[in-house]
């Protein structure tokens, strides 16, 4: 962990900003934001219109003069001046106020592994444009470990797959810190997008909103597993006439599809495992892999993983909210640093 426990105690607030929603830990308050990373625009006055969900309900819906943004793109801050407008308006004039009463106002911010100087740069500039005095930037996949409550901070190998919307992070943890990680472009917009051609190329359709989860329509039940219902029926626009079409997609074709970003992240694993000490992986043999992220709910999913893997695969309770849980209860003091006393003369 780049920064102390005793450094995030200091903290006010916490931001997990994710390509599919941002949410915000205020300490003593719990989680007060919890919205998609989305915001509608007027072009002609430069105005914010809305954000959050009904922001993303407005999606492919628009007039030509309102423009439907997305600041943030895989955890990575793209556009300074709007993901602060777009904060405020999520936080609002309440909670914005209380956090400005606070003397040198302090906040916590979850970066992807690995992040570029520069990412982190637009992650720091965000938070600073809020009133914050300092940032302390925390690696995700240490928040997703503490947040859905694995032991990070003893000697044995916990793995752990944060899998979200733009990206799939995968990683060994022992002693509190990274021994092995890889991040991988592939997420759960990647297979939405893998669906969308396959409906597009097989059945000429075309889904009619970009905020329609056609991951969500095409797989209903285990919709990954043979054992999932063996059709489904799906509403688009028909790519040559243009008119409304409902056809019933084949989920066995559909799991096809999606099998090149799922095979993805089966590299990124086995990529992770072999670069692993030994002695650490005897010990996933036992514990398995946690999944958390959005993306960790696609159905089936875990047991795909346990067939390649031949490990045991569980769901964190709350996948969705993981990082930001466990970069609060950092903020709030419920997590003991490992002390190492060394051997006396």
């Amino acid at each position: 962990m780049t920064v102390s426990l005793e450094q995030l105690r200091r903290c006010h607030f916490a931001v997990d900003l994710g390509a599919a929603r941002t949410r915000v830990y205020v300490k003593g308050m719990g989680l007060v934001v919890d919205q998609p990373s989305v915001a509608a625009v007027n072009t002609r006055t430069g105005g914010l219109i809305a954000v959050g969900e009904f922001a993303e309900k407005m999606t492919g819906r628009t007039p030509d003069y309102i423009r439907v943004v997305r600041p943030i793109s895989g955890g990575t801050v793209v556009d300074i001046e709007m993901a602060q407008r777009m904060l405020r308006h999520l936080l609002g004039d309440k909670i914005r106020r209380s956090l400005r009463r606070k003397p040198r106002l302090r906040a916590a911010a979850c970066t992807p592994h690995d992040a570029d100087p520069l990412a982190q740069r637009a992650t720091i500039e965000t938070l600073v444009g809020l009133g914050a005095r300092r940032v302390e930037l925390v690696d995700t996949l240490i928040a997703a470990a503490v947040g859905c409550g694995m032991p990070v901070e003893r000697p044995e190998a916990t793995m752990i797959l944060v899998c979200g919307a733009a990206a799939t992070q995968v990683a060994v943890l022992s002693l509190g810190s990274i021994v092995c990680a890889e991040r991988l472009p592939v997420g759960g917009e990647a297979v939405d997008r893998a669906i969308v051609q396959h409906l597009r190329h097989e059945h000429e359709l075309m889904l009619p909103s970009q905020s329609v989860r056609p991951l969500q329509l095409a797989l209903s039940g285990n919709g990954l597993t043979p054992h999932g219902p063996a059709s489904t029926e799906i509403h688009g626009r028909d790519v040559a006439t243009g008119l409304a079409r409902s056809v019933q997609v084949d989920t066995a074709a559909v799991r096809d599809a999606i099998q090149t970003p799922l095979t993805g992240v089966l590299d990124g694993i086995g990529k992770v495992l072999r670069d692993c000490p030994p002695d650490l992986v005897a010990d996933l043999a036992d514990r398995g892999i946690m999944m958390v992220g959005g993306s960790a709910l696609l159905p089936g999913f875990d047991q795909l993983l346990r067939q390649a893997t031949g490990m045991p695969v569980h769901i964190a309770e709350r996948p969705d909210v993981c990082v930001v849980q466990g970069i609060g209860a950092m903020l709030e003091g419920r997590i003991e640093p490992l002390v190492l006393n060394p051997l006396a003369a």
